[in-house]
């Protein structure tokens, strides 16, 4: 079988037109290059704009350069950071931090539905405070989390001020931030600098930009010379408007909000259509734009035979994890849920 769509990532989706076209202006005429250009500055006050205050805003290739290098801005070689195990940091990222910052280490810790606490982030940072282990430095959330749900405003604050109490800085990774605030239908603002976070990753990729991301830092601290780390990483992009001028197209008329909001309502539909076929077991709250499912050996490996694409292996124990995306319609979710009950009888 042919599909137009696929489950697998929100990255095998395509570049929405607004976006495209914002990209194809900043293509139309020479412009100042790293940074200096028009674009940029419109992109930096959009993003403000967003978040309701001043604040640094960087723009780098990807989301593990975004991570790594804010996380070693907060921590020194001997420093570690809090973080959950599903986390990207922890899975993903070929140790960037660690090679950001030499030195710097994880201390992954496991908890229900991919969400940190305040009691494990102190349990984890105190485990070990003597000179021989390192020193808890900073802690880091996914908002929305790697299995698809989404801290609450509430949630987000007791871990922000049980950071703070603690000395740590705190990191948010916003791969998928826009579904997150399109889940909770809060203000930006009050699931980042609001509730204790210093600095993050606003993640464009997975919503329908093209490639690159958003440091966006609330701190003034560790804003300091930042641009310094952006370019000695060889993040800072020679012709940067065409990294840019995407934020540009992609924060106008909320249309990074109308993306995510699509993505997430087509995996409510899916979780809908999966409840119920046997042999079929959902793993997690449906909160964002995942699906984490328990297929049948047989009934995955039927699917992927006729060319569906999903992975296995981010989830825990084989758990297919199905992801919608901006261009996710009804029809593509119809089509994957009667796949799905056709082979379950």
């Amino acid at each position: 079988m042919n599909f137009a769509r696929h489950f697998a990532s929100d990255n095998y989706a395509g570049i929405c037109p607004e976006v495209f076209e914002s990209f194809a202006q900043a293509n139309r005429n020479h412009a100042p290059s790293y940074g200096a250009d028009e674009w940029t500055a419109k992109a930096v006050n959009d993003i403000r704009d967003v978040f309701e205050t001043e604040c640094a805003v960087h723009f780098v290739f990807n989301g593990s350069a975004a991570n790594s290098l804010i996380l070693s801005s907060m921590c020194d070689s001997f420093g570690a950071v809090v973080c959950h195990e599903f986390g990207h940091i922890a899975n993903d990222e070929c140790n960037a931090p660690g090679f950001f910052r030499h030195g710097l280490s994880l201390l992954p810790t496991q908890s229900a539905n991919g969400k940190l606490t305040p009691e494990l982030v102190e349990a984890t940072a105190l485990r070990r405070t003597d000179v021989h282990a390192p020193k808890a430095q900073a802690v880091s959330v996914t908002n929305a989390t790697e299995v698809g749900t989404v801290y609450t405003v509430s949630e987000l604050g007791a871990v922000g001020e049980k950071a703070k109490s603690l000395g740590l800085k705190m990191h948010l990774d916003g791969a998928r931030f826009s579904n997150g605030v399109a889940s909770l239908g809060v203000a930006p603002a009050d699931i980042t600098w609001r509730v204790g976070v210093d600095a993050m990753c606003f993640g464009g990729t997975k919503n329908g930009m093209g490639f690159g991301e958003a440091i966006v830092i609330f701190s003034a601290e560790l804003a300091e010379n930042f641009d310094y780390r952006v370019k000695q990483s060889g993040q800072l992009a020679s012709k940067h408007r065409f990294l840019s001028s995407q934020w540009h197209g992609f924060l106008q008329n909320e249309v990074w909000l109308r993306n995510a909001r699509n993505a997430n309502a087509a995996a409510r539909r899916l979780r809908a259509g999966l409840e119920g076929v046997p042999g079929v077991r959902i793993a997690f709250p449906t909160e964002a734009n995942a699906v984490f499912a328990y297929l049948p050996p047989k009934m995955a490996d039927a699917l992927l035979a006729s060319g569906r694409k999903f992975y296995t292996d981010v989830g825990p124990n084989g758990c297919a994890r199905l992801m919608c995306a901006w261009d996710t319609t009804f029809e593509d979710v119809d089509g994957l849920v009667e796949q799905v009950r056709t082979l379950a009888v």
